[in-house]
């Protein structure tokens, strides 16, 4: 099934790379792309094969699903890292080993009901970063109020990159039970709510980035909007860590087809005036070429330690980083070495080079990602 999927994300990413021009200059998403995507099949490559689709574990199927994120990153990379967003979420149920008693029957019937409404056509996204979080999940503010019937809740509170806003059925977010000190995980269904706060759902801020213009990352504030916990409870780190290490190549193989996409093109435009290249442009572009290889090796390594370790091992960390930063000097050569038409938004390498800066900036965000790097090196 894998293979097929990969094929077929393939062909349809070329289809979309032919209309780039348009694309690239996108300040929304188009559900037809959606559609198209779900024929196919990369939904249900974030579905267990025992229910139907094509998710062995993490270590036999990252590869598959960061191969079709990455075909698709080089045709729309706003479509790709909001697809990406899909087996994210979905790994927070995947990834992580059987619950222990008390949770352990609430935890699997959840999964089952989760994998069902990906084959009803559900996306999931997510909506968990808070304005002064920093980018750590953990550090919410948003209350989560219980309902009275066990596992639903109500959160309040302002979130930011809800990545895929109005695309995503399903949202994943943190929240803090009332009564608790430490925060869990929480799931919204979203799909054709209201943005004008009649729900509890308001819009405060749509998506104006400079990067991936057409993701829809709104900022929204919600006020008693009904949650559901994840049904086993105060487990967020333990889940978060079950799934980082696949969760960290997803969002690496949408940066790292930008970047191949971008240098493939720059070859092209490269090889025609290589005769006329001054010194300066020959020495950034041989350093393109080595940064571009330096970005494929940091790529396998981190997929490697994925299918050698499930856990998040320090190689994933490190690669992550590794690939923020060379991505975004790589892009930065070639737009030296190809000139100032580059600077202009009718150059693909003027978005390109936006896009790449993602993987540093958003997911975590620079800081958080070195915390990370320092704790697991442990030295």
């Amino acid at each position: 099934m894998t293979e097929k999927v990969t094929q077929a994300v393939g062909e349809l990413a070329g289809h979309f790379a032919a209309g780039r021009v348009e694309r690239q200059r996108r300040r929304s998403l188009h559900r037809e792309d959606f559609a198209a995507l779900a024929t196919t099949g990369f939904p249900l490559l974030a579905v267990p094969q025992h229910h139907g689709g094509g998710w062995l574990n993490v270590s036999g199927s990252t590869r598959a699903i960061c191969n079709s994120l990455r075909a698709l990153a080089q045709g729309d990379s706003s479509l790709a890292l909001v697809a990406a967003m899909h087996p994210s979420v979905l790994a927070f149920w995947l990834a992580s080993p059987e619950a222990p008693e008390p949770y352990a029957r609430g935890w699997t019937a959840q999964q089952q009901r989760v994998w069902s409404t990906v084959h009803e056509g559900a996306w999931w996204g997510t909506i968990t970063s808070e304005p002064g979080s920093g980018g750590d999940v953990a550090r919410t503010s948003t209350l989560a109020e219980p309902e009275g019937v066990p596992g639903r809740y109500r959160i309040s509170g302002q979130k930011h990159f809800g990545s895929g806003s109005g695309i995503a059925s399903y949202v994943l977010t943190s929240a803090l039970p009332a009564g608790t000190v430490d925060p869990d995980w929480f799931f919204l269904e979203v799909e054709g709510t209201p943005w004008d706060g009649s729900t509890g759902m308001q819009l405060m801020a749509e998506w104006d980035g400079a990067g991936m213009t057409a993701t829809q990352s709104h900022a929204f504030r919600f006020e008693r909007y009904p949650a559901e916990r994840f049904a086993w409870e105060g487990n967020l780190l333990g889940i978060q860590r079950a799934c980082g290490g696949a969760v960290s190549c997803f969002f690496a193989a949408v940066v790292v087809g930008v970047a191949q996409v971008a240098m493939e093109t720059a070859r092209l435009q490269v090889a025609r005036r290589r005769g006329t290249l001054r010194p300066y442009e020959q020495v950034e572009w041989s350093r393109a070429e080595i940064e571009s290889w330096l970005i494929d090796q940091a790529y396998e390594g981190m997929l490697r330690a994925v299918e050698a370790n499930e856990g998040t091992p320090l190689d994933v960390r490190c690669g992550k980083i590794a690939l923020a930063e060379l991505a975004e000097s790589l892009l930065g050569r070639l737009c030296k070495v190809l000139g100032g038409g580059t600077y202009s938004r009718y150059s693909p390498f003027s978005y390109w080079f936006e896009d790449v800066r993602a993987l540093g900036f958003l997911r975590p965000p620079w800081g958080l990602a070195f915390d990370a790097l320092f704790d697991a090196a442990q030295v």
